[in-house]
């Protein structure tokens, strides 16, 4: 019963995420239903595949080994740079700094080295020739989806810049869209990174000796980064085929006399040898490191200083701190999960929640959940899903595990309103003759790809086991 009922949600929440695209498609009679309908059945057989199929399991078990590895080797790394300082049993913010930041740093760097001995675009042209064979996507399209699984929204267009000042107005959307419905290499390694134990299920360590305790300590947390590594890896390769289903309903393709079916990687080459493309990727990876780093600092500031603001001002003044903290109360009383600081009175916590509890409730999320999974899913939008896997990584041991599966998944993405400012600036800079249209399009790029996000969530809460999903 409980299956069939989760089964629902989700199909419901899918039929309802189409259908926000189609109220905004620019041309509702020019959709190609025959390539929505594929990409869909696309998404959902990847996911049953790779969830079910042992040798693809065993491939992204792989996979997922190399991300955890990856850490190690920046574990060393870091440890040697910063030493006492690498301290796992320190707050948050330490752990971040110390091992999260370095983590991107190096995998920007490796990245360059595959992109520089040709290994990295074999793969993407492997990916974008199945996306054109099944979805029948033009050449650019289909490399530039494809990009966008494997490396970030800035540096996927570079994949198709002999193709960018060309591309039609639906291949452009569909190329930011794309962008923000995945995530990039380094940022996916950060994220296993610091959050990947919040998922570990430590074992008891009563009666073993101080040196076995650990290792048995180690063991599991090293467990949950891989499994949480392979369902993040699974999410971003699914939401590519939905982020190309939402782009295409929100503008069909209306130029097919523009279409170029060309498909080819681009050769160049980070850097004019190794060692050259090593400190060209360092360098980019210290960039975005630091950006992140940036980024939540100032986010976090700016809410602290909204929530002074709607609850110290607004709320103060008025009554609206009261009905705030009685509602919540109430919902508290009736068995709904409530972040603490929602029940201090008017805050930003709690109109995210309150706002987006509705669609956490489509996507399948169980109903004492949506709230807290609401507060999630608009934090991400706001503000970026660093901040919101952050708070995630408070409420593991909180939410349901069917929660859970459907957060984890529904955050894996670029889409929040910062990305429209870096993509502006990222393709504009390479394609200048379309950055008028990619300024036109931010905003239909960023719900395009919160829509892919959301129904890559919704099939994750249909399929995947809560079993399978704690280690």
């Amino acid at each position: 019963m409980e299956l069939t009922v989760g089964i629902f949600r989700g199909s419901l929440g899918i039929v309802a995420l189409i259908g926000i695209c189609y109220l905004l498609s620019n041309n509702r009679k020019a959709i190609d239903w025959g390539l929505v309908l594929k990409g869909l059945l696309i998404q959902l057989g990847l996911a049953l595949a790779l969830l079910n199929i042992p040798f693809l399991q065993f491939f992204f078990k792989i996979v997922s080994d190399f991300f955890v590895q990856i850490l190690k080797f920046t574990e060393a790394g870091a440890t040697f740079l910063f030493a006492g300082l690498m301290d796992p049993s320190q707050s948050f913010g330490y752990v971040f700094a110390f091992q999260v930041l370095p983590t991107i740093v190096f995998f920007a760097a490796f990245s360059a080295v595959l992109y520089y001995l040709g290994i990295l675009q074999r793969i993407i042209f492997g990916f974008a020739w199945l996306m054109k064979k099944v979805m029948g996507l033009s050449g650019s399209e289909s490399l530039a989806a494809a990009a966008n699984v494997f490396i970030g929204q800035t540096e996927a267009p570079l994949v198709v810049k002999p193709y960018l000042e060309k591309m039609t107005r639906s291949e452009m959307l569909c190329l930011m869209t794309g962008g923000m419905a995945t995530i990039a290499g380094g940022v996916f390694a950060a994220y296993v990174g610091f959050l990947g134990e919040s998922f570990a299920v430590l074992p008891n360590i009563a009666g073993m000796s101080e040196e076995a305790g650990k290792l048995a300590i180690e063991a599991a947390k090293d467990a949950s980064k891989n499994l949480f590594a392979q369902h993040l890896l699974l999410a971003s390769i699914i939401s590519a085929p939905a982020a190309i289903v939402a782009a295409k309903i929100l503008y069909p393709q209306d130029e097919p006399e523009r279409v170029n079916q060309d498909f080819m990687v681009p050769k160049d080459k980070i850097g004019s040898n190794l060692l050259e493309a090593i400190a060209i990727g360092t360098t980019d990876g210290l960039k975005l490191a630091v950006n992140v780093g940036a980024m939540l600092l100032v986010f976090t500031a700016l809410i602290a200083m909204l929530n002074y603001f709607l609850t110290d001002v607004i709320g103060y003044y008025t009554p609206l701190n009261g009905w705030v903290a009685q509602f919540a109360g109430y919902l508290k009383g009736n068995g709904f999960q409530i972040q603490p600081s929602a029940m201090a009175g008017l805050n930003l916590e709690f109109i995210l929640g309150c706002l987006f509890a509705p669609i956490a409730w489509l996507l399948g999320v169980p109903s004492t959940d949506i709230f807290l999974v609401g507060q999630l899913l608009g934090q991400k939008t706001a503000i970026n899903e660093f901040f919101a896997y952050a708070e995630l990584g408070k409420f593991t041991k909180v939410l349901q595990i069917k929660s859970l599966i459907i957060a984890t998944y529904a955050l894996c993405g670029f889409a929040n309103f910062a990305s429209i400012g870096i993509q502006i600036g990222g393709i504009g800079a390479i394609a200048p003759g379309q950055k008028t249209t990619v300024a036109e399009f931010g905003i239909k790029a960023l719900i395009g790809g919160t829509v892919a996000c959301f129904i890559t969530a919704a099939i994750a809460g249909m399929i995947v086991s809560e079993s399978s999903f704690l280690f």
